[in-house]
């Protein structure tokens, strides 16, 4: 069944009727525009979503899942999740059986996607729905498969505290990240010594509170840049008073400049 033409929403609701997947890979042949599902939701099967052009957001319990221009989140099956995504962003996605080996984990991921991870992705979206498991196509599936089993993880994600105290403040930091809230203020605040709230801030989160804050506004950086917003403004909104700390803060958790970010995501935008 081609899904060439068809709208998000239409496919959306073949997938829902869905029992079962045709293939243990299924594909999109389009990518997406960013009209995605912005509500909670979750699916049988694992999904595979690949940031083409643009920044994908997956939202989970457990946290904030960030996907820039190739990088994707894995999804497992069963996980409830919403998605959000700048504009101009272009989605393509896999779906895996849940039977399949190996693909069962309990929690979502950032992945890099490799130019020949992304050439197999846009190649298997040619293949038809119902193709044949023993032929070229289904061995395309396999190494397909392989590729993505491979695929490094990278620390695109953003935790988040079960601790209501911390969940609070977390919440406040999300929705402005360029105020100076600190754990000090924060814990007179709620009546808790600062020392207690930061252990409890490890222990859920895996980071300090100030390496978390600081991947708040980097992470939150990627859709202001994707949009072609002007890097000194994107620094001042996300609490950098030095335009030179924001890009080495940017470089050291991306490995490139906010510049070469902007490039990058333009060429892309370039590409069929």
């Amino acid at each position: 069944m081609s899904m060439n033409g068809q709208t998000p929403g239409a496919i959306a609701r073949q997938l829902s009727e869905l029992t079962q997947l045709p293939r243990p890979l299924y594909g999109h042949v389009e990518a997406l525009p960013n009209r995605v599902l912005g509500y909670r939701h979750r699916h049988p099967w694992g999904q595979f979503a690949y940031a083409e052009q643009g920044v994908l957001e997956v939202r989970s319990a457990a946290g904030r899942f960030v996907a820039p221009p190739q990088r994707a989140v894995w999804i497992p099956a069963g996980v409830m999740h919403r998605v959000v995504c700048s504009a101009q962003t272009r989605i393509r996605s896999l779906y895996v059986a849940p039977e399949m080996p190996g693909w069962a984990t309990d929690r979502c991921r950032v992945l890099v996607v490799s130019p020949l991870l992304r050439e197999l992705i846009r190649a298997f979206s040619l293949v038809p729905e119902a193709y044949d498991e023993a032929g070229p196509d289904g061995r395309l599936a396999a190494v397909l498969f392989d590729q993505i089993a491979a695929a490094p993880e990278v620390a695109l994600m953003l935790p988040l505290p079960t601790d209501v105290r911390l969940r609070q403040l977390c919440d406040r930091v999300q929705a402005h990240p360029d105020r100076r809230v600190t754990l000090a203020e924060w814990s007179a605040r709620v009546g808790v010594s600062e020392k207690t709230l930061s252990r409890v801030f490890v222990r859920e989160t895996g980071l300090s509170f100030r390496v978390w804050r600081q991947r708040v506004r980097l992470l939150g950086a990627l859709p202001a840049l994707a949009r072609g917003e002007r890097v000194t403004d994107v620094a001042l909104a996300c609490g950098y008073d030095s335009l030179s700390a924001f890009i080495a803060a940017f470089k050291q958790q991306f490995d490139a400049t906010p510049g070469a970010f902007v490039q990058a995501n333009r060429d892309l935008s370039q590409v069929g």
